[in-house]
C-alpha cells in the first residue's frame, strides 16, 4: 500500500521535554551573546520573533523572513556579525544540548520498518528552528538524514507556516506533491499535531503518553496508542480511514492558503531562463502555470464566490481558461511578477472565505456544467485545481532544473 507518514520529532521520535529544553537553549544562547548584546534583550527579541513566526499568514514570506524582520530591528545588531555568531552557536553550542534528550529505539525500528514497506516519510516537526538544528535533533534520535531518505524535513528557511496552523500541513503535502493514497500524521501534542492535522483533513495517530486520559470526544478524533502500535493499526485499518478528506471548510482553506506558499518555496531559486522553459512542446512552463493560477483567481474564482454571496442562487457560467495561455502570451510575461500578483489575488480570495459564517458554505448557485452547486463544492473545485497544478509545477521543475 502506498502510504505517507508525517512524523513529529520532539517527544515522538526523540524524547525531548521542551519545558526543559527551551530554557536550556535560551540559556546557552544568552551565555554566548553576553559580550555582544544584553542577554535579556536578546531573549526578548528571540521569543518575539518566534511569536511572529507562529502568527504568520503571508504565503510569500518564509518563517525566516518573518523572524528576521522582527529580530534584527528589535535587537539593533549588525546582521552579518550576528549571522557569524549564530553559525558558531549551532556548530559548537547547540550540540551540547544533546544530553537533555534521549533516543527512542522503538522510533528507529518504526522508521526502518516503514521504509522497508515502501512508505514515504516526512518529518512533521514545528519549523521554528534553522534546518541544522532540526537535522541535529534527528541525529540525536538515531535517525540522521544521511541514512534515512525522508521526503521532506521542514525548517524556518523553507516553511511559511507553523503549527498549529492547518496550512502548515497543507504546505508540507504541497512540497510532497499532494501524494495520492493514505496519509497519516503521528504525534504526541493534541493541539499542535492532532487538532491541526485534523483541520487540514489528515487522519492522525495520537501517542498515548499525552492521551492516557483523553477528554470527552477526543478519542473519536484520533486513534490512540504507542509507537509500537502504529504499524499493526495501519495493517488492520480500512484504507478509507487512512485517506485524507480535504473537503471540510478548514481543509479547503488551508489548501488555498498553502498553494502560493508552496509556489514561493519551489520557485524562489529558479533562474529566470528556466521559468520559460517548457518540459515538452505543448506543455506549460512555470511562467504559464503561475499566470494561469493568477488569472483564474482574479477573473473566475473570486468573482464567482462574490456572486454566490451577493445573490440568491445565481447562475454561474463555465469558463474555458486554458486558451488564455496562448491568447494572452503568458510565456512573454514576468513569472516572478505573476507569482506576486497571484499572492495578492489569493489573499483576497482567502480573506473572503475566512469571513464566511457556517451557513454561507451551503449557499447555492446554478452552475452551467454541474447544475445546482453549493458554495462548498465551488471552493472544493478551486482546491482540487490547486493540487493538480502544484503537482504539475513540481514535475516541470523536476524536468527543466538539472
Amino acid at each position: 500500500m502506498s502510504l505517507t507518514l508525517l512524523l513529529d520529532l520532539d517527544d515522538t521520535l526523540l524524547v525531548n521535554n521542551m519545558d526543559t529544553f527551551i530554557p536550556a537553549y535560551l540559556g546557552a544562547w544568552s551565555r554566548l551573546v553576553a559580550d555582544f548584546v544584553d542577554p535579556k534583550k536578546f531573549v526578548d527579541a528571540l521569543l518575539g520573533g518566534t511569536r511572529q513566526m507562529t502568527r504568520n499568514r503571508r504565503p510569500d514570506c518564509t518563517l525566516q523572513d518573518v523572524f528576521e524582520a522582527f529580530f534584527f530591528p528589535a535587537l539593533q545588531v549588525d546582521e552579518a556579525q550576528f549571522r557569524e555568531i549564530a553559525e558558531r552557536f549551532y556548530a559548537q553550542v547547540f550540540p551540547t544540548l544533546r544530553g537533555l534528550t534521549r533516543p527512542r529505539p522503538e522510533a528507529v525500528a518504526l522508521v526502518e520498518q516503514a521504509l522497508a514497506r515502501g512508505y514515504s516519510l516526512a518529518i512533521a516537526t514545528n519549523p521554528l528552528f534553522p534546518l541544522t538544528a532540526i537535522q541535529q535533533r534527528l541525529e540525536w534520535a538515531g535517525l540522521p538524514v544521511e541514512r534515512y531518505p525522508y521526503q521532506w524535513v521542514p525548517s524556518y528557511e523553507s516553511s511559511h507556516f507553523a503549527k498549529p496552523d492547518p496550512a502548515y500541513f497543507s504546505e508540507m503535502l504541497g512540497y510532497l506533491g499532494w501524494p495520492d493514497g493514505p496519509v497519516v500524521m503521528v504525534g504526541d501534542d493534541l493541539e499542535l499535531d492532532i487538532h491541526s492535522a485534523h483541520k487540514a483533513g489528515i487522519p492522525t495517530f495520537w501517542l498515548e503518553r499525552q492521551a492516557a486520559n483523553p477528554a470527552k470526544g477526543e478519542e473519536e478524533l484520533s486513534t490512540v496508542g504507542a509507537l509500537g502500535d502504529l504499524l499493526p493499526w495501519l495493517d488492520r485499518a480500512p484504507v478509507e480511514d487512512l485517506t485524507p478528506d480535504y473537503s471540510s471548510p478548514s481543509a479547503m482553506l488551508s489548501t488555498l492558503r498553502a498553494t502560493p506558499a508552496v509556489l514561493d518555496g519551489l520557485c524562489r531559486n529558479i533562474p529566470p531562463q528556466l521559468w520559460v522553459q517548457r518540459p515538452e512542446s505543448g506543455e506549460w512552463c512555470l511562467t504559464e502555470l503561475v499566470c494561469h493560477l493568477r488569472d483564474v483567481d482574479q477573473e473566475v474564482n473570486l468573482p464567482r464566490i462574490q456572486k454566490v454571496l451577493a445573490e440568491n442562487n445565481p447562475f454561474v457560467p463555465g469558463r474555458d481558461t486554458d486558451p488564455w495561455a496562448e491568447e494572452r502570451k503568458y510565456i512573454q510575461q514576468d513569472g516572478r511578477q505573476a507569482l506576486s500578483q497571484f499572492v495578492v489575488q489569493r489573499m483576497k480570495l482567502v480573506d473572503t472565505l475566512d469571513a464566511l459564517q457556517p451557513g454561507d458554505w451551503q449557499r447555492t448557485a446554478r452552475h452551467a456544467i454541474f447544475g445546482p452547486t453549493p458554495l462548498s463544492e465551488l471552493v472544493d473545485i478551486i482546491a482540487r485545481h490547486d493540487r493538480l497544478h502544484i503537482r504539475q509545477v513540481k514535475e516541470v521543475i523536476r524536468t527543466v532544473v538539472k
